[in-house]
């Protein structure tokens, strides 16, 4: 009885002990690693403009935002329109409705500094910056 007792403490405190570890170890968040996608980016309809956007900020045509679906709210991403290789770095703060296939949507402004008002809808890159 004395070494099942034993035994099952050692296991006890070994548990607890790699479960602290992998607490103050975890990897870093996935938002802070090198994230690369590939796909279409489109910009806001002015009739947005002053609404509230699901981060609760109000969205603004003339700030440097973006919706991305999956990226948490203030990260930075830079955006690339592969056509030009124009880039602009905007803030995350809205989310695109889940059935939409786009990878982004800019605000008015970000669209402009990549050249992609005029077409609509570009292939981009996007990367989360550091």
């Amino acid at each position: 009885m004395h070494k099942i007792f034993t035994g099952f403490f050692l296991y006890f405190i070994a548990f607890v002990f790699l479960e602290s570890c992998a607490r103050t170890h975890r990897p870093a968040d996935s938002t802070k690693k090198h994230k690369v996608e590939f796909g279409i980016a489109s910009y806001y309809a002015n009739k947005f403009n002053g609404r509230k956007t699901a981060s609760g900020e109000v969205f603004s045509q003339k700030k440097m935002t973006a919706a991305h679906n999956s990226l948490p709210f203030g990260t930075m991403i830079k955006v690339t329109n592969l056509r030009n290789n124009k880039s602009v770095v905007v803030k995350v703060n809205d989310r695109l409705h889940p059935n939409n296939k786009r990878v982004v949507d800019l605000s008015f402004a970000a669209a402009v500094k990549i050249g992609s008002v005029e077409a609509g809808l570009v292939r981009v890159k996007v990367e989360v910056v550091d």
